[in-house]
């Protein structure tokens, strides 16, 4: 257990609609991003995770009194920690874009209007960084997305570092040169502890830095991003969006987004082009839009948790 004593809070600036209880119930309920570091309560959410460039481990307590209102945040990590991880929940959280403009994107797509209705102030959550979702991807890989999360909770649980996050003890994901000095990453292939070993290598030489790769046109940061061994496509997106929560990209390797949209907006068997244009009407936030089509389907299929797919 890491104890660390004393907290430093910070306010959070947000523009526009959020509510931190959506984004709890967002980690708790929705399979994709359930995951087992993260504790919520009412107005709060706790969160645990190591912090570039110092891969050192940090617990953060994040508080909205108010829907809607100021989100501040106690962190407790060493004083050189306290601004990045800072910077990493807002880029988690979202709060790291202005959200304001959101709201017209609705007004001129009814589809996306009637999600932000059903889905009030839910941006996006990330993963705690873009070395950890790489890694989530290649753990991923061939199997369901719930064994993936289970085994990735494992490597916490054994080669994290537990931190105290205001009572709650909460593990976090092994840093980049723990994971690297393993010399067999267990419950995996050898062939995905090589590819493990190879992200860490890189989220350590700073190939994973979140601002960089957002900085990026998105094809130039995902043509760097399959680079690394067993990063496809599928898992390049991941990466970007979901990593490093870039907040304007279409998923063109994601289908159950395809097919969601080939329903939500009443089409016959669209190809990707014609997919993508209707998001071109979701900028500069298709990332955002995506995700509510992406959190409606599974909470009405429930497919990614029970590893069926569903016709509708």
């Amino acid at each position: 257990m890491t104890p660390i004593d004393q907290s430093t809070w910070l306010d959070l600036p947000v523009a526009g609609p959020f509510d931190l209880a959506a984004s709890a119930r967002f980690l708790e309920g929705f399979a994709p991003a359930a995951r087992s570091d993260a504790a919520a309560a009412d107005g709060e959410l706790r969160l645990a995770f190591p912090v570039a460039p110092s891969w050192r481990p940090v617990g953060v307590l994040v508080r909205q009194p108010a829907p809607g209102g100021p989100v501040r945040v106690a962190v407790r990590g060493e004083p050189s920690d306290v601004e990045h991880a800072a910077a990493a929940v807002r880029r988690i959280l979202s709060l790291d874009v202005d959200g304001s403009g959101f709201a017209a994107v609705g007004a001129r797509d009814p589809v996306v209007g009637e999600l932000q209705r059903r889905y009030p102030g839910l941006r996006p959550v990330g993963f705690h960084s873009p070395y950890e979702a790489a890694c989530f991807a290649i753990i991923a890989h061939r199997i369901r997305i719930t064994q993936a999360a289970t085994l990735k909770s494992q490597l916490a649980q054994r080669f994290g570092v537990p931190v105290d996050v205001h009572g709650v003890a909460l593990p976090t994901f092994p840093a980049p040169e723990v994971l690297r000095a393993l010399p067999r990453v267990p419950w995996v292939s050898e062939l995905k502890s090589d590819r493990l070993h190879a992200v860490a290598e890189a989220a350590q030489s700073g190939l994973l830095d979140a601002a960089e790769l957002r900085a990026l046109p998105v094809d130039e940061a995902l043509a760097r991003l399959r680079q690394l061994p067993g990063i496809g496509p599928f898992s390049a997106e991941l990466v970007l969006l979901r990593g490093a929560a870039h907040p304007d990209g279409f998923p063109v390797a994601e289908g159950r987004l395809h097919e969601e949209m080939t329903r939500a907006y009443g089409l016959d068997n669209p190809k990707v082009p014609e997919l993508a244009a209707i998001a071109d009407n979701w900028r500069p936030y298709r990332t955002w839009a995506a995700l509510l089509m992406r959190v409606r389907r599974e909470e009405e299929t429930n497919e990614i948790t029970t590893g069926r797919r569903v016709e509708r």
